[in-house]
């Protein structure tokens, strides 16, 4: 069965305007991410990674091109709808995890439900926290929780609302090696479930966990490969 288009975009462009002086960031982009699929969008800093990461995300707007999301063309569309996109279709999880500081694994992860049309909020977030292995910490804060543990709960809040698309933005970047390889294990399983992951890294060990690598210079795509082997969190291995 062929894979479906989930994010296609032609000739983005992003530029910003302040006091009569323009910074370009993004020149002229095009490719397309099907469901289902793990992408890094790999590259330097200044390179317009997080730039694109927030277009897609439908956190900031494009000055030029198109963005069509499951077929959807939403180059153009109001803040409220793009505020609406975002809440039902999109999960992020942040380098520096964004969590309530004195609040419960639970109510942190609950967080997005409070925006989000779904019922069965308790199930939702316990089915999220499982899938993140926490359970086990479900009441406690989440300043009594590790790094690696921190991450996995803005993982599950990411999860809970069943979004279409899972962002990381250099969800290692904080964490030890073990920790980072934890998380890089969660990632991997959710897509294995079939979860479209995109990954936004500057770190070519943590981008080979994609299936595939978009990477950026200077607000261009200079290359856009499959990873022909993958490197696993599970067993440390490369996989064909």
């Amino acid at each position: 069965m062929a894979s479906k288009t989930l994010i296609e975009v032609q000739g983005l462009k992003k530029e910003y305007v302040n006091d009569e002086m323009v910074t370009k960031v993004l020149y002229g982009l095009d490719f397309k991410i099907n469901q289902g699929e793990f992408v890094a969008i790999m590259g330097p800093s200044g390179s317009g990674k997080s730039t694109l990461m927030h277009i897609l995300g439908f956190l900031d707007t494009l000055t030029e091109g198109k963005y069509f999301f499951k077929g959807r063309d939403v180059s153009n569309l109001a803040d409220d709808e793009l505020a609406k996109i975002r809440n039902e279709e999109v999960g992020f999880v942040f380098q520096a995890f964004n969590l309530l500081p004195r609040t419960s694994v639970y109510n942190n992860v609950k967080l997005p439900l409070l925006y989000s049309k779904q019922k069965n909020h308790d199930q939702l977030v316990k089915a999220a926290i499982k899938a993140v292995g926490l359970l086990h910490r479900i009441n406690n804060f989440s300043n009594q929780l590790s790094g690696g543990e921190k991450q996995r709960v803005a993982i599950a809040r990411a999860l809970v609302t069943e979004p279409s698309i899972i962002f990381a933005d250099e969800p290692t970047g904080n964490l030890d090696s073990r920790s980072g390889n934890a998380v890089m294990n969660i990632l991997e399983d959710l897509n294995d479930q079939g979860h479209t992951i995109i990954l936004v890294t500057h770190e070519s060990d943590t981008a080979r966990h994609a299936e595939r690598i978009i990477k950026l210079r200077d607000g261009l795509v200079i290359e856009d490969v499959r990873v022909d082997h993958r490197r696993r969190a599970k067993d440390g291995e490369l996989m064909k």
